[in-house]
């Protein structure tokens, strides 16, 4: 189940961003955010939490009240409501919590969390930042229309989701520009973005993400010494 967050009841965030580090990847549909955030997963322990992922799960699980909401979004390429969204990332970051992990920045309620595909929308990030943890940094993918189109296409053959085809892809893409800039303009606005060109090789694109994530971690250890 869906466990709603109600703004009016809640005046602090669930986790404190002095101990959860959260780094949201955005980009286009296509950009790499998913490579990318399997490769930090390797290079830096992170729990990787895919908005999509989770809202397609919550759409197929047997008696979720939300599961045809969900599905007319994904189809319509339009945002899933705020609360249903924030909800599942609140409850999937608990439940990574709960398990105990004790690698390198887990542990006594220390947690490092790649949130992708999200906060899409103006009211998802004030609403995440407000209610469930303060993000760290911002990463944004960067790249032409015309390579996430072939890559869509590309990874549609054998994919599975019915996203992934022209039509759907033509208004994702809208929604992107539409809602989506906006928030990588105000987290830009923050000093809290870091663009990377996502039109290059996988590699080349891993190596600077890897720098600015060592960068931020670093500035973490100096802040907490």
């Amino acid at each position: 189940m869906v466990s709603v967050i109600d703004s009016k009841t809640r005046s602090t965030p669930v986790f404190d961003n002095s101990k959860v580090t959260v780094v949201f990847v955005l980009g286009g549909p296509g950009a790499g955010k998913g490579t990318q955030c399997n490769m930090l997963v390797e290079d830096f322990g992170f729990a990787h939490l895919s908005a999509g992922d989770l809202l397609r799960a919550e759409q197929h699980r047997e008696g979720s009240q939300y599961g045809e909401l969900i599905r007319k979004c994904i189809r319509e390429g339009a945002v899933a409501p705020v609360e249903i969204i924030t909800g599942l990332l609140k409850n999937s970051m608990q439940a990574i919590l709960d398990e105990g992990r004790s690698s390198e920045g887990w542990g006594e309620g220390q947690g490092r969390f790649l949130i992708d595909g999200f906060p899409r929308k103006m009211d998802q990030a004030i609403k995440f930042d407000e209610t469930v943890c303060k993000s760290s940094l911002v990463l944004f993918l960067s790249t032409t229309e015309e390579v996430m189109l072939a890559r869509l296409l590309e990874r549609g053959k054998t994919s599975g989701r019915e996203d992934d085809n022209v039509e759907s892809i033509t208004k994702r893409f809208h929604t992107y520009k539409s809602d989506t800039m906006p928030v990588i303009e105000h987290y830009t606005k923050l000093g809290q973005v870091a663009e990377v060109d996502s039109s290059r090789s996988v590699e080349r694109v891993h190596e600077d993400i890897n720098a600015l994530i060592r960068d931020i971690f670093s500035r973490h250890s100096v802040a907490s010494a």
